[in-house]
């Protein structure tokens, strides 16, 4: 099993970024998918995650600016980043696990190695 994200950078505040995470060695269409971050220093964060039937949960921070979505044909999983601050800095890891509620409480199975997202000017 391998998960694989891509498209962090470098960005200013208020810009956009699109993560993408490639999932394979398995079919995960019947699994939760979702986004954590770590920033230096600081504990990893659940970000956002989405059910195999595509209802979606966000943390508080990001609500309204962060939109979750999956193609389960593909098993990709995409995280579009709006309006973004510099505390959104960190780094960001695709995760699967069992259910939604089961990844905002950490319980994953499958975790990638991440991709890096800073938000300066």
């Amino acid at each position: 099993v391998q998960l694989v994200e891509s498209g962090g950078g470098l960005v200013q505040p208020g810009g956009s970024l699109r993560l993408s995470c490639v999932a394979s060695g398995s079919d995960f269409s019947r699994d939760a998918m979702g986004w954590y971050r770590q920033a230096p220093r600081k504990e990893r964060e659940w970000v956002a995650a989405v059910s195999n039937g595509g209802s979606t949960l966000y943390t508080n921070s990001v609500k309204g600016r962060f939109t979750i979505s999956r193609d389960n044909t593909k098993n990709h999983l995409y995280l579009q980043m709006n309006s973004v601050k510099p505390e959104d800095t960190a780094m960001y890891y695709c995760v699967v696990g069992s259910s939604v509620l089961a990844l905002e409480e950490y319980d994953y199975t499958y975790s990638g190695q991440g991709t890096q997202v800073t938000v300066s000017s």
